[in-house]
């Protein structure tokens, strides 16, 4: 009998940590459940959010940017991604943008005579900047919906500034020079300078 009551007191204690134990298996589980609810609808909210603000202009605003969309094959590319939708999900909109940033970064290709310059480049690598940033943030791991939304439309208005450059530039090579402007020019041009292969020595006596 005395042997018995120290048996028993083990098979209680063992039992009761056997409960304390169940029940506080069961208390992680709820947790955890309610963590992955928490989880599931803030990365609801982040979708929504970068799905309702996924607008791209994908049109030319005018008849240069139309003219060059034949002729400029990078620039019609990048404006056909931007056109394409993503697929229903945030994986869609990720591989989506990666796409983008990939076809942005070869508009610093094959850029039309008329547009190979300074004022244009530095549009081009705007426009493709906003655009790795845009990939940059939708990739994270806690994805700033704001930012990526904020920088869409920043890269719409930094590709209507760069068609408006290209526009700009166009009408300036339409306007007709005055007359001798052209021959000033070749004047000022250096590099068009007849060089002087005998050069007069003057000394001073």
């Amino acid at each position: 009998m005395l042997l018995f009551k120290p048996i028993m007191k083990n098979i209680l204690s063992c039992l009761l940590c056997i409960v304390v134990l169940l029940f506080s298996c069961k208390d992680d589980n709820q947790k955890r459940i309610a963590e992955n609810k928490k989880e599931a609808a803030r990365q609801e909210i982040i979708f929504s959010e970068i799905k309702k603000g996924w607008v791209f202009y994908d049109t030319p605003i005018n008849e240069t940017a139309e003219g060059t969309v034949k002729t400029w094959n990078e620039f019609r590319l990048f404006l056909a991604e931007l056109a394409k939708k993503p697929k229903g999900t945030m994986e869609g909109y990720q591989q989506k943008s990666a796409a983008i940033s990939k076809v942005a970064l070869d508009l610093n290709k094959n850029i039309p005579l008329a547009f190979d310059k300074p004022q244009i480049k530095s549009r081009i690598a705007v426009v493709i900047t906003k655009v790795s940033m845009m990939d940059l943030y939708i990739h994270l791991d806690n994805i700033p919906s704001k930012k990526v939304v904020v920088l869409i439309s920043e890269i719409n208005r930094e590709l209507a500034t760069l068609q408006r450059e290209m526009d700009k530039t166009v009408e300036k090579s339409k306007i007709p020079q005055e007359q001798g402007e052209a021959d000033l020019k070749k004047m000022l041009d250096q590099s068009r300078a007849i060089p002087n292969t005998n050069p007069e020595v003057i000394t001073i006596e």
